[in-house]
């Protein structure tokens, strides 16, 4: 299974006006860094960049002079992603820029089918957040210490990481598999959540000795007790196995 996990950074915030400046993506297979990436700067033509994008990845018009154009580099990107999910945080801006790019190339669109959201994630898996790529890495111990600008190739690289953990640590490697596809709209764009669960249920921790124990608990609780009716067999013996 291969998996890109990219970014972009923009002259600004409208995809339909502003460009792709900046685009990085790194390979997974199998839910571990195969080596392979992938990483430009690109020209944004007359489109000149907004200081408040400015502010957040530091490139100026100066840095981006003699890089290629969008164009230059859409064959490239495309080969690199050719039969990949891509993965990216807050996907509905960054597939909204890339689309747009496409776009003005004649290129049909990248299907939301191919999308998986990792901001969507984190907000189902962590409702209360924060749920920022600097959050995420704090939460699951991702040293982001060299982050002191956003940078398409870099946030790739830790994104990479903390999606690792999202969807269940290095337990992805073990042979779980894709059984359900949620789409959800995120910035007028769909993409696609992909939940895995594991082939088969963990072995019961419970010996006869603590289901016992947990059934006079139950028991000493009374008649009106919730848990008798979630589970009435709790107040008898315990199930068999």
């Amino acid at each position: 299974m291969r998996e890109i996990i990219f970014d972009t950074e923009t002259t600004g915030l409208d995809s339909r006006e502003d460009r792709i400046i900046e685009i990085g993506g790194v390979e997974l297979v199998n839910r571990f860094p195969s080596g392979r990436f992938i990483h430009f700067y690109i020209h944004p033509g007359d489109r000149q960049i907004h200081p408040e994008a400015q502010a957040v990845h530091g490139i100026s018009m100066a840095d981006l002079q003699g890089k290629p154009r969008f164009a230059e580099i859409a064959g490239e990107f495309l080969a690199f992603i050719e039969g990949a999910k891509l993965i990216a945080h807050n996907a509905g801006f960054d597939m909204g820029f890339v689309n747009q790019e496409l776009a003005r190339l004649g290129i049909e669109p990248i299907g939301a089918d191919r999308v998986v959201d990792t901001l969507a994630i984190a907000r189902r898996k962590h409702p209360m957040g924060p749920n920022s790529l600097d959050a995420l890495c704090r939460r699951y111990g991702v040293d982001n210490s060299r982050r002191t600008k956003h940078g398409a190739l870099l946030d790739s690289e830790l994104l990479a990481e903390v999606y690792i953990e999202l969807v269940g640590g290095k337990q992805a490697a073990l042979g779980l598999e894709i059984v359900e596809t949620v789409v959800e709209t995120t910035a007028d764009v769909d993409v696609a959540i992909v939940l895995s669960e594991r082939p088969r249920p963990l072995a019961p921790r419970l010996g006869d000795a603590e289901r016992a124990a947990h059934a006079r608990m139950i028991e000493s609780l009374g008649e009106s007790a919730l848990w008798k009716r979630i589970l009435p067999q709790a107040a008898g013996a315990a199930p068999a196995e």
